[in-house]
This record gives C-alpha cells, structure tokens and sequence, in this order.
C-alpha cells in the first residue's frame, strides 16, 4: 500500500509491503540515482522487495526528496540519507519489536551504506551494485552489521572484485557475491537477484534473536 512519510524535506512517498504472517523483520530499500531517472519502481528494487516479503519480512520501498511525489529536490549530499532515516523511524513506529535491516540498488545502496555507518538500530544490509567505482563509497568501509553485498559481473560501475579491493573492510564483514554475466540493472537476470536475495535473506533471519 502507498504511504505518506513526514520527512525532513517534507512528506515521502513510499509503498509498503507486508508478508503473509508476522513480519519477521523490516528494512527501506532505497532506489538509483534520482537524476537519472531512478525510483521506488526500479525493476530491480521491485524484484528486491518481493524477495525479502516472501522471506517474511516488512519491506518499504521510499522515494528520497524530489522523486514521484516526494517534496523537495534532490540533494547528494546527505539529505537522502536523512530521507532513509526518517522512513526508518516510520517503520520502526508501524512495525514494532522486530529487527530493522536497510538496504537499496545503486545509489540506494550507498545511502543505506552511508546510513548504517551512523545508526545501530540497522541490523543488516543489502547493497545492490554499490557503485564503488562511479562514486565516492569510503564510507561503506565503516559499515559494521553484517549484510549482502550483491553485484554484477559485467558492470562498469563496479565488481565484486573491485568491492573486495576498494572496501576491504567492508568485504570483510559482509557477503560479497555476484551475478555472472548481469550488467548495472541485471537485465535478463532479475530472477537470479530475486532468488539469490531471498536466500541470503533467510540465513540472515536465522541470525535474529527473535527467530
């Protein structure tokens, strides 16, 4: 169901999906750059969400500022952080006492990167095509939950090979794993995303207390 978020730029527009019994877990996914046409509905943020909704978790997909009908315009320079802050604190609020996780595809993935490095309430990531070779990522190497790090083998933005030799710290806490012969959006492979998130998301609902 679509959803209206009080965030710092004014209200976001997100979509929440929820799974057949009691969430097991909760987690906003974040989407592409928003310059570049990036949104919620991100085919690879889509086959995301239903992953980890299968897997038993509460999963909110956010539009950061200036997306859809989001407010304000994009930042870069934090803001959509603070965005998947706010949409954090909405769903700790409407789905309690379970573990919150955060996550996203691309640009996404290194809000939730730069997000987790500040916030002990994320208990896992998932980074998507962290695009360790088009942007700045250096934060990432402070992440310290452990989490997913998926990537494409045939994009240009980055490697699980370059993860692996630009965050070694990072690599060294997560799961760096890729998809053969997928490029940035994993055209023609968005069923092995599919599977191979839901996957690693049940192990990683196996580390929770509370399961």
């Amino acid at each position: 169901m679509k959803v209206c978020i009080k965030g710092p730029a004014g209200e976001l527009e997100a979509a929440l999906w929820l799974p057949e019994g009691p969430p097991r877990a909760a987690i906003v996914l974040g989407h592409p750059h928003p310059l570049h046409g990036g949104s919620m509905d991100s085919s690879v943020v889509f086959r995301a969400g239903r992953a980890l909704q299968e897997a038993g978790l509460a999963v909110l997909r956010l539009n950061y500022r200036g997306v859809g009908t989001s407010a304000g315009t994009f930042h870069g320079e934090g803001g959509e952080v603070e965005d998947h802050r706010a949409a954090l604190d909405w769903l700790e609020t409407e789905v309690a006492d379970v573990p919150l996780w955060a996550g996203g595809f691309s640009f996404g993935a290194r809000t939730s990167a730069a997000l987790a490095t500040g916030e002990v309430r994320v208990r896992q990531v998932l980074l998507v095509a962290l695009p360790v070779l088009a942007f700045p990522c250096a934060m990432a190497d402070d992440v310290r939950c452990p989490g997913l790090v998926l990537m494409a083998s045939k994009d240009t933005f980055g490697t699980a090979a370059d993860v692996k030799e630009v965050l070694p710290g990072l690599a060294a806490r997560v799961e760096v794993s890729e998809i053969e012969g997928a490029d940035h959006f994993f055209s023609g492979k968005l069923e092995d995303l599919q599977a191979r998130i839901g996957d690693w998301a049940q192990r990683a609902l196996h580390t929770e207390p509370n399961s």
